[in-house]
């Protein structure tokens, strides 16, 4: 099996930006090595260049002082010490023989790792006890009264500030300790605190010019706006609710699945209304839509306050806070709490690769002209992104390190997240953040001066935390560049991911639904695009994301059926012509993304049953409307239209994978590509895919290669009736296989296979046979009539509970397709 092992380079086919609803994007074509079994060309090694780099080399150096909890940053040219072990540790080159020439690059990153970690065991009592942060700054409650505290070097006198005092801080100055860090302890008055929960707070501080400001406290856990006066500035929070009103767990973390099915959502457009969801609507009304179509794991952007809604979460201005926009930080708890119930996994999109540019409202204004090390942020232009409108953070700074690490152990222990999603990572990887950067696989664009270690640096602090906190947390890239290391472990010498998002393949098929006729579609293309990935290094596959679907963009369903999808959904006509291969299609390409695309599956909120039009947040230029900020769930529960068909193919093809686990298989293996029947074999796991993209050819007795022997029936078929198709594959019929060749010689072998059986396969369908075990035959014969009729019959009865718990609300728009 090694010798199909490739490390193979593809010229990058141009950058896709995204839609200004979002901060902008290089979205750009992975040129990755091929996975185990897909047939490659040869092998291409890369010439050797050696790292170069000599950024300067600091030590951290505490003052012991009982109540100093900041540690100096120096310029001493000195390195710190570390075990052979650590430096050594670069097993990553194993994996990949065209990283050897960057083996000096490997042990740099390994080397300043090993420095990077020595001060924290030294001076904080390790990594962990580092990242709590959170218990020291900000608000806290301490023996007799609240303790506060900021780290803000810059500032000349600081006062604490809040409905407590009436906003006047003349008696409530705070002290300045050597290290830049600011605190006052406010004693209770009368045993009781002096600021009261959920009351407002700022700090106010003087900077150099002599001129006093008004900001949120960087660590403040929650932050709230009057929403009735436009454009207000945010307020912080004090928030220690009592323990009669603190949510409390009621359930454990499920177990981590094999594979994640990933249901990415926002819970401020989840309503069905044009208004803002909250939390707990959330948790009781669309949680069980998302596990009755059986993805295990929940993805939720936009949790971290942002004061622009238009950013979709991303313009973060309160890094430790809930968006208050839907509710309060126990409502979120019981989101989660509910989730967990459910079985359902829990993931958080965080953002540490910026932060808003907002002043008033963000961290940004804590940034008065002073010089990095005392900063949040780089000065001049490292400090600031230019298509993203956005500071960049100062990862060499031990506050800023403190400050993001301790973020992330904030939303794992108190809101129980299962993982996280990082949010713009080859910004962060890279000096040049991606912009107009065409990645092309050559190595030398991922090793050189051009590589951020900082921010390297800082990745792997990260996956480190976060896997000692929780050893099975899921952890994902949003990485175009396809960086070699990224999703390998941290003790090779990786950067530490698990998975990283295969965000070549929606470029992919938007190309094609926008440039090609069917007729043009090239199977060994597709084929391609979804295989091309690095070999050991996982990828969350996914058709499209929150990214195909804002303003400026169409879904897939959109781009295939358009304006036919509010006048031609209704099932008491005929389809047309459109909406027939619409359907279709929408069903094959998100399943052949999903079986061959990666080793997880990604789908956003609506998309899984078609949701027409895209998603457009209030702005001025659509007059501040809901209209489109929202998502039309009737659509799906109104038996006379066809959203249903799209519906429950997806809950089908995830109950597969829940039957199967064909996404935690290693076995994948492509038997054919052929572009003149427009078809695609493949083997995941033992189960065999045949996919026939033709838009008129049906193909009886269609020869398809497997490599077990043995008997063969239908597992699922896009074809089915309940799926919206036309019935013609028979579901009980058995496929029994023939020897192909000689016997262990691969090329006598049909198509490398050993072995072959005889299909039915309609134009514009894709179906899945399972190969059935003797012991289940004799033992079980009730699992043997129909798996895909099985899988119907699952679907079906969990629509029906869900249509009893899910609280869903038919709306009059004009516009709305269910007025068909």
């Amino acid at each position: 099996m090694m010798g199909s092992l490739g490390f193979l380079h593809t010229p990058a086919l141009g950058s896709l930006p995204l839609s200004s609803s979002k901060p902008t994007r290089n979205k750009l074509h992975l040129a990755i090595q091929k996975p185990i079994g897909v047939t490659s060309g040869s092998q291409k090694f890369l010439g050797h260049q050696t790292f170069l780099s000599s950024p300067r080399i600091s030590i951290y150096r505490r003052v012991q002082d009982s109540s100093t909890i900041s540690v100096l940053v120096t310029d001493d040219s000195s390195t710190m010490t570390s075990t052979e072990e650590d430096t050594d540790n670069t097993g990553i080159l194993g994996s990949d023989p065209g990283l050897e020439p960057y083996k000096d690059h490997f042990k740099y990153i390994v080397r300043k790792f090993a420095e990077q970690k020595a001060p924290f065991e030294k001076y904080e009592r390790g990594l962990e006890e580092f990242a709590q942060g959170y218990l020291k700054f900000g608000f806290n409650r301490e023996e007799g009264g609240v303790v506060y505290r900021e780290w803000a070097p810059a500032a000349q006198e600081a006062q604490l500030i809040g409905d407590f005092n009436g906003w006047n801080g003349a008696n409530h100055s705070m002290e300045k300790n050597q290290f830049g860090v600011w605190s006052i302890k406010v004693p209770d008055s009368d045993g009781n605190p002096a600021i009261p929960h959920n009351s407002r707070v700022k700090f106010r501080f003087k900077h150099g010019d002599g001129i006093w400001v008004d900001r949120i406290p960087a660590w403040i856990k929650y932050a709230t706006v009057d929403p009735a006066s436009f454009g207000a500035p945010y307020d912080g929070v004090y928030w220690d609710p009592p323990s009669s009103e603190r949510y409390q767990f009621k359930y454990p973390r499920p177990p981590k699945p094999k594979a994640p099915r990933i249901y990415e959502a926002h819970v401020g457009m989840s309503s069905s209304e044009p208004r803002i969801n909250s939390y707990r609507e959330f948790a009781d009304d669309i949680l069980p839509r998302i596990r009755a179509n059986n993805y295990n794991t929940v993805q939720l952007m936009a949790v971290m306050e942002h004061s622009y809604y238009a950013s979709f979460g991303y313009h973060v201005t309160n890094f430790f806070a809930v968006s208050s926009r839907s509710g309060t930080p126990e409502d979120l708890k019981y989101l989660i709490d509910k989730a967990h119930s459910l079985g359902l996994r829990v993931l958080m999109d965080v953002v540490h690769s910026h932060a808003s540019n907002n002043v008033t409202d963000g961290l940004n204004g804590f940034d008065v002209g002073q010089c990095s090390q005392e900063s949040y942020f780089h000065t001049g232009d490292r400090g600031y992104h230019k298509s993203w409108d956005s500071r960049l953070f100062n990862y060499a700074n031990w506050e800023v390190l403190r400050f993001l690490l301790s973020n992330l152990r904030w939303w794992l222990e108190e809101f129980k997240f299962d993982g996280f999603r990082f949010d713009g990572v080859t910004s962060m990887l890279y000096h040049h953040h991606g912009i107009n950067m065409a990645f092309t696989g050559n190595y030398d664009e991922y090793f050189s001066e051009a590589t951020d270690v900082d921010a390297v640096l800082y990745l792997m602090l990260a996956n480190s935390l976060i896997h000692n906190i929780l050893p099975d947390a899921t952890v994902i890239a949003e990485d175009v560049s396809g960086m070699p290391g990224l999703g390998r472990p941290v003790f090779e010498g990786g950067v530490g991911f698990e998975y990283r998002l295969a965000m070549a393949i929606p470029d992919k098929w938007i190309d094609y639904l926008k440039n090609k006729n069917d007729e043009d579609w090239s199977m060994n293309e597709i084929s391609w695009s979804l295989t091309n990935r690095r070999y050991t290094e996982k990828c969350i596959s996914y058709a499209e994301s929150h990214d195909q679907a804002i303003v400026g963009d169409k879904t897939i369903a959109f781009f295939l059926m358009d304006k036919e999808m509010y006048s031609g959904m209704s099932c008491l006509t005929d389809a047309s012509p459109t909406i027939d291969r619409g359907i279709a299609l929408h069903m094959m390409i998100h399943f052949i993304t999903m079986a061959l695309g990666g080793e997880g599956y990604l789908n956003f909120m609506g998309n899984e049953f078609g949701h027409p039009d895209w998603i457009d947040f209030p702005r001025e230029g659509n007059g501040w409307s809901y209209e489109k900020c929202r998502r039309q769930w009737d659509l799906v529960e109104l038996e006379h239209l066809r959203y249903k068909f799209m519906n429950a193919f997806d809950r089908a093809m995830n109950l597969l994978d829940d039957k199967f686990s064909f996404l935690a298989s290693t076995k994948q293996i492509v038997s054919s590509t052929n572009e003149e029947d427009k078809v695609i074999v493949f083997e995941r796991g033992d189960l065999v895919f045949v996919f026939n993209f033709h838009p008129e050819n049906t193909y009886d007795g269609y020869k398809v290669g497997c490599d077990l022997p043995g008997k063969y029936r239908v597992a699922l078929d896009s074809d089915a009736l309940e799926f919206g198709g036309h019935g013609r594959v028979g579901h009980d019929a058995d496929h029994f296989t023939s020897p192909e060749g000689i016997p262990g010689v691969p090329e006598t072998n049909f198509n490398n296979r050993p072995n072959s059986f005889k299909v039915l396969s309609p134009p514009r369908t894709c179906v899945v046979y399972y190969r059935v075990e003797e012991s289940e035959e004799e033992n079980n014969d009730s699992v043997l009539v129909g798996v895909n009729e099985t899988l119907a019959a699952d679907a079906g009865a969990q629509e029906e509970n869900l249509k009893e718990s899910a609280y869903v609300k038919d709306n009059d728009i004009d516009t709305n397709p269910s007025n068909v």
